[in-house]
């Protein structure tokens, strides 16, 4: 009975694409997804061991945990070493003799940092190690800064877990595919203040609730095998966090998309300071209660 009304609810809103004999199943691998969420965020270097988010001043750049350094981390030695930014923004870090630190695991005392935007597709940002903590260099807009991560973060030992709305085959959408102009792209800001402009392969259009809506997904990272959408609506700010949810979407099929918002989950700045999220842009606010996907993080404070 209760599947049967979950389907005649999803086809009233015009947006069924859960079969009443699926629902089981498909309830099954959505919660499948969010323990694989949680197994992610949660990881000793996920987005909850971070820290720190340092940035790094033109010239030399004492770093440590003591006072006396123009970079003070929350831990690692009192003196880690000290990072060179120069002014083609190439990176070097000498370390301290009594560090104890490793870079990409080898016990060297100097070396180049790549940062995270020039490392390449295939390989990681130059990576500092010192205890349970370690550091690798991003750039955002031409800034270099040090991303700090820690195993024993205290995000990290006392997540709350993650709260959502209940699962409802509903929010499975079928959208209609539109391809978008060449060399369309869509700005979005950041709560760190930079505009970054991505590609725009299609615009998505659907209904819910007998209104029509659209939302333009992006190109996050040329080659990569999804989509990425950044969004907010009605309850951005109240049930759910409010800068942003994000979604991701596989590339269209007979000009249709699948649309499933109870995948809709929380950026990193949901959960710590240190992130440096995109904000969800004008063209992706939707007039729209989507009380699907996952609710404002409890624990957080900032």
């Amino acid at each position: 009975m209760i599947r049967t009304s979950l389907f005649v609810a999803a086809a009233i809103l015009g947006v069924a694409t859960v079969q009443a004999a699926d629902i089981d199943s498909y309830k099954h691998s959505i919660e499948q997804w969010q323990a694989g969420r949680v197994e992610r965020l949660t990881a000793p270097d996920g987005w909850l061991s971070l820290i720190g988010l340092e940035w790094l001043k033109d010239g030399t750049n004492r770093v440590g945990s003591a006072a006396d350094n123009d970079i003070v981390l929350s831990a690692g030695p009192a003196h880690l070493g000290v990072v060179t930014l120069a002014r083609d923004g190439g990176m070097r870090i000498v370390l301290d003799k009594d560090s104890g630190a490793t870079i990409d695991g080898k016990a060297v005392t100097e070396a180049a940092l790549v940062d995270d935007l020039h490392a390449g597709a295939d390989a990681a940002p130059t990576k500092v190690a010192f205890g349970s903590a370690s550091f690798y260099v991003i750039d955002r807009d031409g800034r270099k800064g040090l991303r700090v991560k820690d195993t024993q973060a205290p995000t990290r030992q006392h997540f709350l877990g993650i709260d959502t709305f209940p699962i409802d085959p509903s929010w499975r959408i079928e959208a209609t595919w539109v391809p978008a102009q060449p060399g369309e792209t869509l700005e979005m800001g950041s709560v760190i203040g930079t505009i970054d402009k991505y590609p725009v392969p299609g615009k998505l259009e659907f209904t819910r609730d007998g209104k029509h809506f659209e939302i333009l997904p992006v190109i996050e990272v040329p080659g990569d095998a999804q989509y990425f959408i950044v969004f907010a609506d009605r309850t951005s700010g109240k049930e759910t966090y409010g800068a942003a949810r994000f979604l991701y979407i596989d590339p269209p099929k007979d000009g249709k998309v699948v649309l499933d918002f109870n995948k809709a989950y929380n950026p990193p700045c949901a959960f710590t300071p240190f992130a440096t999220c995109p904000l969800a842009p004008p063209e992706n606010r939707l007039d729209l209660r989507v009380t699907a996907g996952e609710k404002n993080y409890r624990g957080s404070n900032h």
